[in-house]
């Protein structure tokens, strides 16, 4: 059996790596699946503790709970579709168990399926195969006219509860987050941005320390009612250079057009991984951009040798009180 557990959006970010810490106790076969999902092939940890799917699953929530403050959902499945599924069907905090794929999945909607886009829910909807049974029940023929041969005959096995993915551990990450919690709730633009910028700052020596570069941004915002909204942007080439991250991130926050609203927390995410030696750099004729690169490297290996707080930009940095400025001096 396969559980998929998945954290409210609103801790995704930083929880993930120790939800799969978690899992690693039961099973060393754990993938996460960022920003905020991870997938565990339990059949071992069953077989060894004697508990049925659903008595782990209850453990797992209760130590994540416990342990991290963090509540979190679970979809039980014998496939990682049909957990995943079910970990998107599940009421908050709230595990479900799926154990005929077909027949759980017949009356939902065809976008549910992994693989299915809106580009195809659209084209597969036109022809009124809007929900899994109906999908299951078309000719594989047609399908594959719909959509491709190998595509159309994957989503048509889908349909049918067929499903030849498997958990892969220690897979790659494809993504790296960082996020900012404000003390209160922010109203200031200013603040905002210079979070953003930290964040970007982070990620971009983080980055660069592991040799990759990103393809995409994700600038998410979590606000007092505890709501959460997402915006994505890809970059103009892969990188891992901070002035770039940065405004791409300002851009994506402006696109929030949030004024005055009373943000809790942002996170920024760089998706689309890949290793640095294999992105390209269109070179250009502005010493500025070369410059700040050269700069970029050289903070990089002070950050090295004296740790990550040794270099930070100007607008992050803390002005300290001159002598006889504080509170109690007095004026000679």
């Amino acid at each position: 059996m396969i559980l998929c557990v998945r954290l409210r959006p609103d801790a995704a970010e930083v929880e993930l790596p120790r939800l799969v810490r978690l899992l690693s106790e039961f099973t060393p076969v754990v993938q996460a699946v960022p920003p905020g999902e991870a997938l565990a092939d339990v059949r071992g940890a069953l077989r060894y503790f004697g508990w049925t799917p659903a008595e782990l699953a209850s453990v797992v929530r209760v130590r994540a709970l416990a342990l991290y403050g963090t509540d979190c959902v679970i979809g039980v499945g014998p496939t990682p579709m049909a957990a995943r599924v079910a970990a998107r069907a599940a009421g908050r905090g709230a595990t479900l168990v799926v154990e005929d794929v077909a027949a759980f999945l017949r009356d939902r909607p065809v976008a549910e399926l992994d693989g299915v886009g809106r580009s195809t829910a659209r084209t597969l909807g036109g022809y009124g195969l809007d929900t899994v049974g109906r999908l299951a029940d078309a000719p594989l023929a047609v399908v594959q006219r719909l959509i491709g041969a190998r595509a159309g005959r994957e989503l048509w096995e889908r349909a049918r509860g067929v499903d030849r993915s498997t958990v892969v551990p220690n897979a790659a990450a494809r993504s790296a987050a960082a996020e900012h919690a404000f003390p209160r709730d922010e109203l200031d633009p200013a603040e905002h941005r210079r979070a953003l910028l930290a964040l970007a700052d982070d990620l971009g020596a983080r980055l660069r320390r592991e040799h990759q570069v990103c393809r995409a941004l994700a600038v998410t915002v979590r606000y007092a009612d505890r709501s959460v909204t997402t915006r994505t942007r890809t970059l103009r080439e892969p990188t891992a250079h901070t002035t770039a991250l940065t405004g791409t991130a300002y851009a994506l926050l402006a696109s929030f057009g949030l004024q005055r609203a009373r943000v809790r927390g942002l996170a920024l995410r760089a998706e689309g991984l890949g290793p640095a030696e294999g992105a390209a750099h269109q070179l250009t004729f502005d010493p500025v951009d070369e410059k700040v690169r050269r700069i970029e490297e050289v903070a990089d290996r002070a950050r090295a040798k004296y740790g990550p707080g040794a270099v930070v930009p100007g607008a992050l940095a803390r002005r300290r009180p001159r002598r006889g400025s504080g509170p109690g001096a007095r004026a000679a």
